[in-house]
């Protein structure tokens, strides 16, 4: 079924619904979030290969790519977000340029090879492996590639994870996203 609230924000599937799960509940990235994200991205999209972690609805992932990113991958451990990921792909056209994995985190990350140069992270707010996720990334993130990590505004993330550092944090009512980048020479 497809979400009136939850819709590709810009690009070449602005205005697609996407499909929500059935039976899962999420909190998907608002569209205002969503859209305060991409423009402070702006051009590093463009051809990016994206790597969308704790997917759920595959909302960010897709953004990304109705915005010129050249691949995305998901990472999502619920069947249903899964099969929904899949059912939005297809409806917005992306199937050929996305590659959806069904695996828990912190584990999943073992078994993603290559680099990301932009890695989307919407953990549950309680999660406690945020961190662990967070600091497991160094490898996985290309040379001038963006860690953008949405959290509780009441958290204060972890400055410099391993091979990271925090480049900056904005703020949009209970919702934060901290954006990283690789610490050079590490």
């Amino acid at each position: 079924m497809a979400g009136r609230g939850v819709r590709v924000a810009g690009g070449r599937a602005r205005g697609v619904p996407l499909v929500e799960p059935k039976g899962v509940r999420l909190r998907p990235t608002s569209g205002l979030v969503r859209e305060a994200v991409f423009n402070i991205l702006g051009n590093a999209v463009e051809g990016a290969r994206v790597l969308d972690l704790y997917a759920g609805t595959g909302a960010l992932g897709i953004e990304a790519l109705s915005r010129g990113a050249s691949h995305a991958t998901f990472v999502e451990g619920e069947a249903a977000c899964v099969e929904a990921i899949l059912q939005s792909l297809s409806r917005t056209e992306f199937q050929s340029a996305a590659a959806v994995l069904r695996a828990r985190l912190p584990a999943a990350l073992a078994r993603l090879s290559g680099q990301f140069d932009i890695v989307f992270m919407d953990p549950p707010y309680d999660d406690s492996s945020r961190e662990e996720v967070l600091a497991a990334l160094f490898p996985l993130l290309a040379l001038g590639g963006c860690v953008v990590f949405e959290h509780a505004s009441r958290y204060n993330p972890p400055v410099r994870p391993r091979g990271l550092e925090l480049r900056d944090r904005r703020t949009y009512g209970d919702t934060a996203v901290a954006f990283y980048g690789r610490v050079e020479g590490e």
